[in-house]
């Protein structure tokens, strides 16, 4: 996708974070923003800031867990702009502790946002901007934790690992549609997903459910903590040149090869 002026980009979890640097990034390009998320205070903040970088911009309430909610920000967005030429799947939750604590709840919660949201927003974009037949984008930010596992991110791991694998099939589907797709794989970013327990629904344990990162658990996490503007200019660079895996840190590599090396190693076993 090489033309952004005048275009208009869907950005999940718009209102904070990865998503709205990513705004301020694409607003840079003279795309039309449309903003989701599931916070409606920060999202009207979030939607004027954008507006006063000089592009259009409009929000939608949106619980990327609900597909009905996902199909509503798609027929608004292409009510209001005509379509859509990038969409950023990056709604996104964390839970941490050890698998065998995880309740029921905790996995419940963290796929129907970190997975099926990502899902739900393919489901309701892709076969309309096939249909509009002007080429376009999908993003879906996964995680380092989607590459290789990570100790106290069990669920989060197989929710983030269900995102790459996806993202990794999407793109051999809609390459005849002239549609490309890129899964952002960062490690730590300066973000407010350490929080996410504030959206926690009531019927899923609400946000006294969550358990707290320990003080260990937090020291032993790999990589630097980067700013969320590092992820949103890799993102606009990787859709530029069509290229599927997004990454933000380099120390990530060493941890990603050696797993593959040891996928590797079991075929001699």
């Amino acid at each position: 996708m090489q033309e952004f002026i005048g275009k208009v980009a869907v950005i999940t979890g718009g209102a904070s974070g990865i998503g709205l640097a990513t705004a301020r990034a694409l607003a840079r390009e003279k795309m039309r923003i449309v903003l989701a998320d599931i916070e409606q205070g920060p999202l009207d903040v979030a939607v004027n800031e954008i507006e006063g970088l000089g592009v259009e911009c409009f929000g939608v309430k949106t619980d990327v867990g609900e597909l009905s909610q996902v199909q509503e920000l798609a027929e608004k967005t292409w009510a209001q702009f005509g379509g859509a030429h990038l969409v950023f799947n990056n709604a996104g939750v964390a839970i941490f502790g050890p698998i065998q604590d995880m309740k029921h709840e905790d996995w419940e919660w963290v796929i129907r946002v970190d997975l099926w949201g990502v899902i739900h927003g393919v489901e309701a974009f892709v076969p309309r901007m096939i249909a509009q037949n002007q080429g376009g984008h999908i993003v879906n930010t996964a995680s380092f934790a989607g590459l290789a596992p990570n100790q106290g991110l069990g669920a989060y791991c197989v929710a983030k690992y269900g995102v790459v694998g996806l993202t990794e099939c999407l793109v051999r589907d809609l390459k005849p549609h002239s549609i490309g797709a890129s899964v952002l794989c960062p490690m730590i970013l300066a973000t407010n997903i350490n929080r996410s327990e504030r959206n926690r629904p009531s019927e899923l344990g609400g946000a006294r459910a969550q358990r707290q990162q320990t003080q260990e658990e937090a020291q032993n996490m790999r990589g630097r903590v980067l700013t969320p503007e590092v992820a949103a200019e890799k993102v606009v660079s990787a859709v530029k040149k069509n290229e599927l895996y997004i990454h933000t840190h380099d120390e990530a590599r060493q941890f990603i090869r050696r797993r593959f090396e040891r996928i590797d190693k079991a075929f001699e076993g």
